[in-house]
């Protein structure tokens, strides 16, 4: 797959976002595309990770899920990458979960978390394309986003 074919993680952001803010209705609707397109999204932030290190993306599967050999492949020799091992084992089991029992009364529930999930990876991979030196802990690319928004605020106020 190429860039082209692919989101890049400010559009996954903007789908996880819109997802996160959709109705029940619509997330139950089409939750078995919705967990499918969950590792699509997944693929892609490791992907982009991936191909601006110099990597060409690998094609195989961990666990019978590509997404955890791409993470799995991010990962070589570079230890903070094993911060997000279990975001992306969350977003496979979102995925999961969904497929199991697309007509389950949690099904929209299970696919909204799947997104935020899916947009924390984002947050996550994004903030270390941003700055490598982006720490240990998923959770501290909340940091970056949040000091960007701030100078942009600053700056137009």
């Amino acid at each position: 797959m190429t860039t082209h074919d692919r989101p890049s993680i400010e559009d996954v952001l903007k789908r996880t976002e819109a997802l996160v803010a959709a109705s029940d209705e619509e997330l139950a609707r089409n939750a078995t595309d919705l967990g499918d397109e969950f590792l699509s999204m997944g693929e892609a932030i490791l992907e982009a990770w991936l191909e601006a290190k110099g990597a060409v993306p690998t094609d195989a599967t961990s666990e019978g899920f590509r997404l955890l050999a791409l993470h799995r492949q991010a990962a070589r020799g570079n230890p903070s990458f094993n911060a997000c091992r279990e975001t992306c084992r969350e977003i496979v089991y979102h995925r999961n979960l969904i497929h199991s029992d697309p007509a389950a009364p949690e099904t929209a529930r299970r696919a909204r978390l799947g997104a935020m999930v899916v947009r924390h990876l984002a947050l996550f991979i994004g903030g270390k394309l941003e700055s490598d030196g982006l720490g240990e802990f998923c959770c501290s690319s909340r940091g970056v986003r949040q000091t960007e928004q701030a100078e942009t605020q600053s700056e137009t106020a």
